[in-house]
C-alpha cells in the first residue's frame, strides 16, 4: 500500500518499474519527452484500474515514460518478484494476470485507433463519456498533451461541447 501526493511521481522515466499498482483513488497521467523536451501526455488512468510502466516492468529496463499523480492517490502495489512467484504457483493468478494483460492490450489498441481514426472533439467527447466525474480534475495542459492540440484550441472545443 502506498499514498502519494499530488505531482509525486510512480515510476520516472529512465528508470525500472519494478511494481504494479491498483489505484483505490487518485489521478494519474503517463508521459514521455519529446525531441524537443516537451512532456506528451498520452494516458490518464483513473481509479479502480492498475498503472505500471509495463514494458520497463516486463524486461526490467529503464521505463520510458513518467507516471505522475495528479491527484493525491492511494495505491496497492506489489513487486514483479511477488507476481512472477504467484504466477508460478497458482493456476487462479495466472488466469488473473492474463486477464489484467489482456485489458492493458485492448485500451492500448483502443488508444492508437482514438489517434489514427477520431477528431480531437471525438477523442474529448469520449474522454467525457467515460470519466465525466474526473474530467474536471484534469489540468488544461495535460488533457490539450493527451488530445494531441493546443489549449486555445481545447478551449473551442470545450466551449463548443458545453452548447
Amino acid at each position: 500500500y502506498r499514498k502519494l501526493n499530488k505531482n509525486d511521481f510512480f515510476v520516472k522515466e529512465n528508470q525500472p518499474c519494478h511494481e504494479v499498482a491498483f489505484i483505490q483513488s487518485g489521478i494519474f497521467r503517463s508521459y514521455y519527452s519529446s525531441v524537443n523536451k516537451e512532456d506528451i501526455t498520452y494516458c490518464f488512468r483513473f481509479p479502480n484500474t492498475y498503472i505500471a510502466a509495463y514494458s520497463s516492468f516486463i524486461t526490467g529496463g529503464p521505463s520510458t515514460e513518467t507516471m505522475q499523480a495528479i491527484t493525491p492517490a492511494e495505491l496497492w502495489t506489489i513487486k514483479k518478484n511477488t507476481i512472477d512467484t504467484l504466477a508460478t504457483n497458482s493456476l487462479k493468478w495466472t488466469k488473473y494476470l492474463k486477464m489484467i494483460a489482456e485489458e492493458q492490450y485492448l485500451e492500448l489498441e483502443k488508444r492508437v485507433f482514438q489517434l489514427q481514426k477520431e477528431t480531437a472533439s471525438q477523442r474529448y467527447a469520449n474522454l467525457l463519456k467515460d470519466h465525466p466525474e474526473f474530467i474536471q480534475q484534469l489540468p488544461l495542459q495535460y488533457l490539450a498533451s493527451y488530445l494531441g492540440i493546443t489549449q486555445r484550441h481545447l478551449s473551442r472545443i470545450r466551449s463548443e461541447i458545453s452548447f
